[in-house]
């Protein structure tokens, strides 16, 4: 069983509409009820700022910043975390647009927000990603990235620094005479950085179908086949390097077709994350909604249980109304399946008996009005 990580305090200042909360937790999964609007995702929301990113909304911090406040926005938790017991505190110092936010860890000013994930990993389940399977590419590849980052620390940087370096190769590749020597230095760094995203993701995909094909018959939820495409179909069984030398040599027969463009054609950031019902062998955007919310649901909870695997932590959990649309034996197995993590939830909902099968295993509260009534 996995360490459990879990949040024992949590205290917000100007977020969203809360002017100022400090909610003790004891440990257990937490069931947050009441009406649409009571604020219930924007506490989720608080939640998921302790992982780096802009969480589980991916909002402007100028947007996150109560109305009609004055400064910034704070989240301030403790929780029994990786490293041991942790005060994490982050925020803005103001709500203009564009600006970073800030993170201390017990006081002391940190480096950058990534050194979160030493602390605790965060994995999220929302109303939003019901259209994954059959919305563009590019929100699988950041949900499949946002899967990645959990296990491995360095992807989000890798994914910064290779679009830093194709916007240069594009910027280059506009100008009428573009420094040759410049741009090969650029797609030397993007053919580097570009196999390394795309190993970590294809190395994501076979774990997690592992985990996925050995409880394929263990729970309610049906079980998906993944696969990646788009991006050096069939070379991923040669090593690295000459992946990285087939990847250069593209880019730069690529170069006049390019500029033509005015884009980077090929590379990781044209691949697409395929999932197919495996029980039914149908691509996923064929299933119906509940089918693929019942997917959606299979891989999440693969995901969190591979995160506390791999890392010997349980991911704190965020699963906003995730019983809507469960019948009540499913919602009873997917408490348990959530439970047998071994990690801290966070649920949310408008009807509190449909988190009955829960018992004594989790706090119920009732937020009305950016506040918990008794």
């Amino acid at each position: 069983m996995p360490h459990k990580v879990s949040l024992s305090r949590l205290k917000l200042t100007d977020f969203r509409n809360y002017a100022g909360l400090s909610l003790p937790l004891d440990g257990r999964h937490v069931v947050l009820t009441g009406q649409n609007g009571a604020g219930k995702t924007n506490l989720m929301e608080a939640v998921s700022l302790l992982s780096p990113g802009r969480g589980l909304r991916r909002a402007p911090y100028g947007d996150v910043v109560r109305a009609g406040a004055s400064g910034g926005f704070s989240v301030f938790a403790t929780l029994d975390g990786m490293m041991g017991e942790v005060d994490i505190g982050t925020g803005t110092e103001g709500g203009d647009e564009g600006q970073a936010r800030k993170l201390r860890l017990n006081g002391t000013p940190a480096r950058t927000v990534d050194e979160l994930l030493d602390h605790l990993r965060v994995v999220w389940l929302t109303p939003s990603m019901d259209g994954l399977f059959t919305g563009p590419s590019a929100d699988r590849r950041r949900f499949l990235d946002r899967l990645v980052l959990s296990l491995d620390p360095e992807h989000g940087r890798r994914a910064a620094d290779f679009e830093k370096a194709m916007r240069g190769r594009n910027r280059l590749l506009s100008e009428p005479r573009p420094d040759p020597a410049w741009l090969t230095a650029l797609e030397r760094q993007m053919a580097e950085l570009g196999i390394a995203m795309a190993h970590a993701r294809h190395e994501l995909v076979g774990l997690l179908s592992g985990l996925v094909e050995a409880a394929r018959d263990d729970g309610p939820f049906p079980s998906a086949t993944m696969r990646l495409s788009g991006f050096l179909d069939g070379e991923w069984q040669r090593p690295a390097y000459e992946i990285e030398d087939i990847y250069l040599g593209m880019l730069q027969d690529g170069r006049y077709r390019d500029a033509a463009a005015g884009r980077t054609l090929d590379g990781p950031h044209r691949a697409d994350l395929m999932i197919r019902h495996r029980e039914k062998d149908m691509e996923a955007e064929r299933c119906s909604t509940g089918e693929q919310k019942a997917l959606l649901v299979g891989l999440i909870l693969a995901h969190a249980g591979l995160v506390g695997g791999m890392t010997g932590h349980a991911p704190v959990l965020l699963l906003d109304e995730i019983a809507a649309h469960l019948d009540e034996g499913r919602r009873a197995a997917l408490f348990d399946r959530v439970d047998a993590l071994g990690g801290q939830a966070f649920m949310t909902g408008t009807d509190r008996s449909m988190f009955d099968a829960l018992g004594e295993r989790a706090q119920f509260l009732t937020v009305s009005h950016g506040g918990i009534v008794p």
